[in-house]
């Protein structure tokens, strides 16, 4: 069974055709810039070879197509036909209280999705769009919704309510949601796997480190607890993120700046974070480099970021009553050796220990950098989104 998995930005659109049978990736690539011109296609085939195609695309419709007669591309591409293709996942950011699952996509899901715009005004809009593309280009092929926040639903009522009088949650579900929950659950099986153990009995510590940042504790299978909350701005401070702060600060800044609603949300969500910091980059890279150099805010944002994630984890640690497995993950997590070590330097007595030569070997690879005897596995696992939503399209259509 062939997948086709669909990650559908405001003017990007990310894809992987996978077949879900021996899980292969059979080609992945990425339209961007739709609708903003200057538009192109980027598509990685079964051999590895990346070609670029320049094509305007003003819609998602028009990048679905593309996609697909890159997928075909006359009878020489990876399929002989879009009949080979037996469904799409689509990744979902969003899906409020009602999803604890993953779901076959009708009417009534989109309508759900549709109220949840509102809670991921920046995300569910964008997934919508692709949703409907697919639709229309594929109108008889099953489709798929997973969800960013379903493996967050197992988070218990005391971990998700936010201290705020019980009628904001009754009114408008305010409430900590967590998001980046595929990837949680994806490299907690994966970290399950690698150490002989079920998923089912097992305490793990996930940390996905990207330019978006999260942290999870899963206890038996199941979320128990997230750093990111109602929105994904709660938590870590990342790329361009201010993550959490004391609420009084927001009222502050609006006083003193004259900044709006909108304004002041831009501000935490996009101008913050590293970039903030720094006042050099949200990317990692270009901070470390800065750092290196000497530039004392690029190591200050560098320390912020790592006290955080040690933050979390000694957090989590007591929520766990101890860990079997503290896991890195996603861009940073799984790239930059220096950012784990700093993390988890001087957590000896939780029982955290890593071998620097061996993590400055795990470089995009799995790998366990721990110290021998270590109490605590220390874990590089890379993230695989797509595989994650390939197989739940696949568990659901069976």
């Amino acid at each position: 069974m062939k997948v086709l998995v669909i990650n559908s930005g405001s003017s990007s659109l990310k894809y992987q055709l996978i077949d879900a049978n021996n899980e292969k990736v059979l080609a992945k690539g990425l339209c961007d810039r739709i609708g903003i011109g200057q538009s192109f296609i980027k598509n990685t085939g079964i051999d590895n070879e990346t070609k670029i195609k320049e094509k305007e695309m003003g819609n998602h419709k028009v990048a679905i197509v593309e996609v697909l007669d890159t997928l075909v591309e006359g009878g020489k591409g990876v399929l002989s036909s879009m009949d080979e293709i037996h469904a799409v996942g689509h990744r979902v950011v969003h899906g409020g209280e009602k999803f604890h699952d993953s779901v076959i996509i009708d009417d009534d899901v989109m309508e759900t999705i549709q109220e949840c715009v509102e809670l991921a005004p920046l995300h569910n809009p964008a997934n919508i769009v692709g949703i409907e593309a697919c639709k229309q280009v594929l109108p008889h092929k099953p489709m798929v919704a997973v969800f960013d926040t379903a493996f967050h639903q197992s988070i218990p009522k005391h971990a998700y309510l936010y201290a705020l009088p019980y009628e904001m949650y009754e009114k408008y579900g305010i409430r900590k949601y967590g998001f980046h929950g595929t990837s949680h659950k994806y490299v907690a099986q994966r970290a399950a796997k690698l150490l002989g153990k079920s998923f089912e009995d097992m305490k793990v510590i996930t940390c996905h480190l990207g330019n978006g940042a999260s942290i999870c504790a899963i206890k038996n299978g199941k979320s128990v607890d997230t750093s990111m909350g109602f929105t994904p701005l709660a938590g870590l401070a990342m790329g361009t993120r201010s993550g959490t702060v004391d609420p009084a600060v927001i009222a502050y800044i609006m006083s003193k700046e004259k900044m709006g609603i909108d304004e002041v949300n831009e501000y935490l969500n996009k101008k913050s974070g590293i970039l903030g910091i720094s006042g050099v980059s949200s990317d990692f890279r270009d901070v470390m480099a800065a750092a290196g150099e000497g530039n004392k805010r690029a190591e200050l944002a560098i320390e912020i970021f790592c006290y955080r994630v040690k933050n979390y984890i000694s957090e989590y640690i007591g929520v766990l009553n101890g860990t079997d497995a503290v896991v890195f993950t996603a861009g940073v997590g799984e790239n930059n050796n220096i950012i784990r070590r700093i993390v988890v330097a001087n957590m000896e007595n939780l029982g955290i220990s890593i071998d620097n030569r061996l993590n400055d070997k795990a470089v995009g690879m799995e790998m366990d950098v721990s110290n021998p005897g270590a109490k605590v596995k220390t874990l590089v696992i890379p993230t695989n989104e797509e595989l994650a939503i390939a197989r739940e399209t696949l568990k659901l259509l069976r």
